[in-house]
């Protein structure tokens, strides 16, 4: 910018040069022009390219670099292994059933889980927040990097999302894929992306991309092709199996054939209604169930590797930042549930992992990041400034290593049944979990130490029966320790920090014990 003051003030003298000076010294001003242009392309160009992929009810556990043996995914395992894991990374919550609606606002505004705007004509009042009457949509992710000189493209499924904001992307290609077919499966979603990249208009531009690649799957109905459903032992079906494939995915470490205590949403479809599993938590069913899961992973596996490889066919893999993570996690059988609406840790974290630019392979972290830290953290990418309206907080010190996390606590939520719901608060290795539910029918406590419990082992998975079932046996310590008097001033230091948690982030309700100051 020093460069071009320089040469704009050397035009203004001109008017004080005799003719013979001023055809001179015009003489650099097409040099000026051409190398000013040069270089305004060249900072353009070193602008990196973001590529966002987020997947429909996908828990980390699911994954390899998770933990995860059986589910193929070999497009990812590279992907990790190019870049940075984050082993702790969450949704914060939700207010309804339908938990992707604020979760995918989230990820759009950066905004905390009480702060939303309204999303769109068929949003819910109560997935309002507090706003203090700023201009949200013009600070969600297509504004702002249209603003910054980027082309924007997005595909993913239809509703249940920031609409206001989607609408916004340079191009919108968006259509619920929940088949198995190129047409109505996730080949749709994956090409979409590559047809963009390949397009005549995106091969000539010079403008950096930011693409949104949202999937329909896993999310039920978990649909699967006929050859990755027979590699996983599994069917589709509308009804609850009967029988148990050999080759289907064992039962999970942490499956019950019911929660301990009702989840306080009566007639919950997730836990009701969900086509081949309904009310059923038998051991064929959730086998079924896991096999279809993982046949529709497998196959989200195979479109984002096309993505990659077309990248790297463009010449633009090596300044792309890829971020692939989920809109939530879910249960799938875990403590007796199927669904999102829960704060254990299957559903509450989302896999996360970035590769780019700058971000050392091979490396893992912590991270203790929300979905809602996702724009802060690609307009630091970008050296774009982060708007004034985003609470979350930029991910990049952890991702270049400076890091290990952004934050010392983690709140969670869930009330989109009766209230006020289910609320937790995780710090360091300690987290608990309370329920007020079913109007005070249902209140309980419950306390983790996840460095030896990890899993969230309960009592009840300590029953011979499922013992015999899942082929695991806790140790004694693996339990729910809220009840056990050793632990009583860890539990009231937790209690008093949720309480806080609350407070800071304005949570409007309140549970049976916890009193205001």
């Amino acid at each position: 910018m020093q460069y071009l003051d320089c040469n704009l003030a050397f035009l203004q003298d001109l008017s004080d040069m005799s003719l013979h000076q001023k055809v001179l010294q015009l003489i650099h001003v097409p040099i000026f022009l051409f190398f000013f242009g040069s270089l305004l392309s060249l900072s353009i160009a070193k602008k990196p390219n973001i590529l966002l992929i987020v997947t429909d009810d996908q828990s980390p556990l699911t994954l390899s670099f998770y933990g995860n043996k059986l589910c193929h995914t070999p497009n990812l395992d590279k992907l990790a292994a190019s870049g940075i894991i984050l082993d702790q990374a969450y949704h914060m919550g939700s207010m309804r059933g339908a938990v992707c609606s604020p979760s995918r606002t989230m990820i759009m505004s950066g905004r905390t889980l009480w702060h939303l705007p309204p999303r769109g004509k068929k949003h819910r009042k109560i997935e309002e927040g507090i706003t203090e009457g700023k201009n949200i949509l013009r600070n969600t992710i297509p504004a702002v990097f249209n603003r910054s000189g980027y082309d924007t493209f997005r595909t993913c499924k239809k509703g249940n999302s920031y609409d206001l904001a989607n609408n916004l992307f340079t191009t919108v290609r968006d259509k619920t894929s929940r088949g198995a077919g190129e047409e109505n499966g996730s080949q749709w979603h994956g090409r979409q992306v590559i047809e963009y990249l390949q397009s005549p208009e995106r091969s000539k531009s010079e403008k950096p991309f930011l693409i949104y690649f949202g999937l329909s799957h896993p999310h039920d109905d978990r649909v699967g092709r006929a050859d990755l459903l027979k590699k996983y032992g599994a069917v589709n079906l509308k009804k609850p199996p009967t029988k148990v494939d050999p080759k289907a995915p064992p039962l999970p470490k942490t499956w019950l054939p019911e929660h301990p205590f009702h989840h306080g949403h009566p007639g919950l479809r997730d836990e009701c209604n969900v086509p081949g599993v309904l009310t059923s938590r038998t051991e064929a069913t959730i086998r079924n169930e896991l096999g279809r899961e993982y046949a529709c992973i497998e196959n989200i596996d195979e479109e984002i590797g096309g993505v990659i490889e077309q990248l790297k066919k463009s010449g633009e893999y090596e300044n792309t930042y890829i971020i692939f993570t989920a809109d939530h996690g879910i249960s799938v059988g875990r403590h007796g549930l199927v669904g999102k609406q829960n704060l254990y840790e299957h559903t509450w974290r989302v896999p996360f992992i970035v590769a780019g630019p700058g971000i050392r392979a091979g490396t893992r972290a912590k991270g203790n990041g929300y979905l809602l830290d996702i724009l802060p953290t690609i307009c630091d990418l970008a050296e774009i400034e982060i708007p004034r309206t985003v609470q979350g907080k930029s991910l990049a010190p952890v991702l270049k290593g400076e890091k290990e996390v952004v934050r010392d606590v983690l709140y969670g939520a869930y009330c989109g049944g009766t209230k006020p719901g289910m609320r937790c608060v995780r710090k360091g290795d300690w987290k608990l979990i309370k329920y007020d539910v079913l109007d005070g029918k249902v209140r309980e406590t419950q306390l983790f130490n996840l460095a030896e419990n990890p899993n969230e082992f309960l009592l009840e998975h300590q029953e011979d029966s499922v013992i015999k079932l899942i082929g695991n046996k806790p140790s004694e310590q693996q339990k729910d320790l809220a009840e056990s008097p050793q632990y009583s001033t860890k539990l009231a230091e937790m209690e008093a920090l949720l309480l806080s948690e609350m407070r800071r982030l304005k949570d409007p309700h309140r549970f049976w014990d916890q009193k205001e100051n």
